[in-house]
C-alpha cells in the first residue's frame, strides 16, 4: 500500500493548542467485518490488534480521575473487541455518555445478534456510517451487500426506539464522500437523507454528520495510485477556513490507541504522530517499557493537557476545509 506520510509532514499548518479535555476517543482495535476504501485505519477481518482488558481498566481509572463527559468508541468495529460490553457497562455506570461508531452490518454478524439490544438497554448513542442513501454508492465504497444489510439494521434500530428523538437512543448517521471532493453542506444533505430514507425504507434518524476523507492510510493510498493526491491536497488547502481552528475536535478530545498510547486525534494516531511527552516525564522511570517518546493512558493522571501544543501536519487541512470536519460532523 502506498504511504502518504512523507508528503504530509512538511507543513505550514498553523500552531494550535488544547483546551479542557471533554471527550476520550478510544480505538478498541482494527478488527472489522468490512474493508472500506475510505477507512483511515486500514481495518479489516484479518487484523489482530485488539485492546486488552488491562488497558481498558486503565482507561476507566482515567475517567474516574477526570471530568470526562463522553467516551467515543471506535475501531475497526469496536463491538468486535471481546471487552466491549464490559467497557460500555462500566462507563454508563459512571454516567458517562457513550458513543459507538458502528458500521451497522456488524450487528448482523454471527455472535452479535443481541448487540443492538445491549446498546439500547445502556442508552448508547450510535454513530453509524452510511456514505450515501443509494445502494450503488454504498456498495462501491464499502463492499457488495453492505447497503442492504445497513438498511435492515437501521430498521431494527428504529424498532428499538433509536432515531425517533429519544435522548437516550440517539442515532446519528455519517456521510463520507465517495471520491476526492469535499462533503456538501451538512444541513442540506441531512434533509435529503431524511427524505430519501423515510420515503424509500421508512427509516428515521436524529442527525447527519458529514466528515471529510483524510489523505492518509487506505484513502491516501488510493489517491496516490490514481495520481489524485496533489490535487486533493490543493483542494483542502484552498478551502481552508481560519474560523474552523476555534472548534477543531483536537482542542477538547484525546485519542487512545489499542495499546493505550495517547494522540491528539484519531488521524494523528493513524500517522503514528503521538502526543508529545512532557520533559518531566521523559526521564521518569514509570514510563511504559523503555519508550520515552510516547505518553500512555496510565500516565495521564499526572499530566496537565490544558494549553499544550497539538501536533499538526498537512492532513489537518482536512478538518479546516470548507464547513470544517470533525468526528461530530461539520464545524460550521
Amino acid at each position: 500500500m502506498l504511504d502518504t506520510y512523507s508528503k504530509l509532514m512538511v507543513s505550514g499548518f498553523p500552531a494550535i493548542s488544547r483546551g479542557q479535555v471533554e471527550t476520550l476517543q478510544v480505538n478498541l482495535g482494527y478488527l472489522c467485518n468490512l474493508s472500506c476504501t475510505h477507512c483511515h485505519v486500514n481495518a479489516g477481518p484479518t487484523r489482530k490488534e485488539l485492546m486488552a482488558k488491562e488497558t481498558i481498566d486503565m482507561i476507566l481509572s482515567y475517567i474516574d480521575r477526570q471530568q470526562i463527559k463522553t467516551l467515543d468508541l471506535t475501531g475497526g468495529a469496536p463491538e468486535m473487541n471481546p471487552h466491549f460490553r464490559y467497557l460500555v457497562s462500566e462507563a454508563r455506570s459512571r454516567n458517562v455518555h457513550v458513543m459507538d461508531r458502528c458500521n451497522l452490518t456488524v450487528l448482523e454478524e454471527p455472535g452479535f445478534e443481541t448487540m443492538a439490544d445491549f446498546l439500547a438497554e445502556h442508552g448508547v448513542e450510535i454513530v453509524a456510517s452510511l456514505p450515501c442513501y443509494t445502494q450503488d454508492n454504498v456498495d462501491k465504497q464499502r463492499g457488495k451487500g453492505v447497503f442492504g444489510s445497513s438498511i435492515s439494521v437501521l430498521n431494527k434500530l428504529n424498532r428499538l426506539g433509536y432515531g425517533l428523538g429519544n435522548s437516550d437512543k440517539v442515532l446519528s448517521l455519517v456521510y463520507n464522500p465517495v471520491g476526492a471532493f469535499l462533503p456538501p453542506p451538512q444541513e442540506a444533505l441531512q434533509e435529503d437523507y431524511k427524505q430519501q430514507l423515510k420515503s424509500h425504507f421508512d427509516i428515521e434518524f436524529d442527525q447527519l454528520y458529514t466528515i471529510t476523507n483524510m489523505p492518509i492510510s487506505r484513502f491516501g493510498s488510493v489517491l496516490l495510485s490514481k495520481g489524485e493526491f496533489d490535487g486533493y491536497m490543493t483542494l483542502l488547502k484552498n478551502a481552508y477556513s481560519k474560523d474552523n481552528l476555534r472548534t477543531v475536535m483536537c482542542r477538547s478530545l484525546i485519542s487512545v490507541d489499542w495499546q493505550g498510547y495517547i494522540y491528539d486525534c484519531d488521524f494523528n494516531q493513524m500517522l503514528d504522530l503521538p502526543m508529545s511527552v512532557p520533559d518531566s516525564l521523559r526521564a521518569a522511570s514509570e514510563l511504559i517499557g523503555s519508550d520515552r517518546e510516547r505518553l500512555h493512558v496510565s500516565q495521564l493522571g499526572s499530566v496537565d493537557l490544558n494549553g499544550r501544543e497539538i501536533t499538526v501536519a498537512d492532513h489537518c487541512y482536512g478538518c479546516t476545509a470548507g464547513q470544517g470536519s470533525s468526528c461530530g460532523g461539520a464545524l460550521e
